[in-house]
């Protein structure tokens, strides 16, 4: 699939198509005429490629890129990226740690590719002088970042994208949509008569058995998040490549697959990643947080 976005007439509703995020993107609409179908879907598209632009952690001509090679001089960030570092400095201090966006440097000792490279406890050690939100000096529009660190909101950035492209639709048109990124999507309302959104939740592992089961919609956000594909085995042990941000190493007994559904697809990706961070206790924690949810 290209970058140009593809319209498929399909069983009542149009299916829009496109790539973004390193993720298959898709838009359900219940419009009848192919201009407006056409125009939603550019509406969509654009914003999730403006988002990707922006804060990609790949690109060196974002605030991304400008943050991370600071070096520890002060950096003004404008008010969409402010609203996405306080959420992810809220999502923060709710998980007590546990979502860390500064984190992404562990990625320097830690290679998931299905491999026997654990890494030496003393490079982990090393990386993770990098890690930890307290230290950085956040003062809205201002943020300091000390020299090594990093900043990724990655973990955020596509369930933001699909809310915000959601929003935009909404703003447009008086239609129902389902604005789906790789898997984390959001529903602005039922069907036509009132009817639900079917939506599978896909297994993670490669050879299993493809739909785990499914959801039946009217509104809302849903984000699955899973530990199947990236990983390494050693000695018999299995390594996930979900990290605990306080250790620098995996967390132990996370589940294969956390499936959340919230009033937005921003708090469904929340819950549902830091449900993986919690391991043996996901299932504990997402039932105190009394969401829907899928955990297997």
């Amino acid at each position: 699939m290209g970058r140009e976005p593809q319209l498929i007439r399909e069983q009542g509703y149009w299916r829009g198509r496109f790539e973004a995020m390193a993720s298959d993107c898709e838009v359900l609409m219940e419009v009848g005429e192919e201009p407006l179908a056409a125009d939603l879907l550019r509406i969509v598209s654009q914003e999730a490629w403006r988002i990707e632009r922006k804060f990609s952690r790949y690109r060196q001509d974002n605030i991304i890129h400008r943050i991370n090679t600071s070096n520890g001089i002060p950096v003004e960030v404008d008010d969409e990226t402010a609203e996405l570092i306080d959420y992810a400095a809220l999502c923060h201090g709710l998980s007590e740690g546990l979502f860390d966006f500064t984190s992404g440097v562990l990625r320097r000792v830690w290679t998931f590719d299905g491999s026997d490279r654990v890494p030496a406890p003393e490079l982990v050690g090393q990386a993770l002088e990098y890690v930890g939100w307290e230290k950085v000096t956040w003062r809205r529009p201002e943020l300091i970042l000390p020299a090594g660190m990093e900043i990724d909101l990655g973990g955020i950035g596509k369930e933001y994208a699909v809310d915000r492209a959601a929003r935009l639709v909404g703003e447009k048109a008086d239609v129902d949509i389902v604005v789906n990124f790789g898997g984390d999507l959001f529903i602005t309302g039922p069907r036509r008569g009132g009817g639900v959104w079917n939506i599978g939740v896909q297994d993670p592992c490669p050879d299993g058995p493809g739909i785990l089961a499914q959801l039946n919609i009217r509104k809302g956000g849903v984000a699955t998040s899973g530990d199947a594909r990236r990983f390494l085995i050693r000695d018999g042990k299995r390594y996930s490549h979900i990290l605990d941000p306080r250790t620098g190493w995996p967390v132990d007994g996370t589940p294969r697959s956390v499936t959340v559904v919230a009033t937005t697809c921003m708090e469904a990706g929340m819950l549902a990643t830091i449900a993986m961070l919690h391991g043996r206790e996901a299932r504990k924690f997402l039932e105190a947080q009394r969401v829907p949810f899928l955990i297997f």
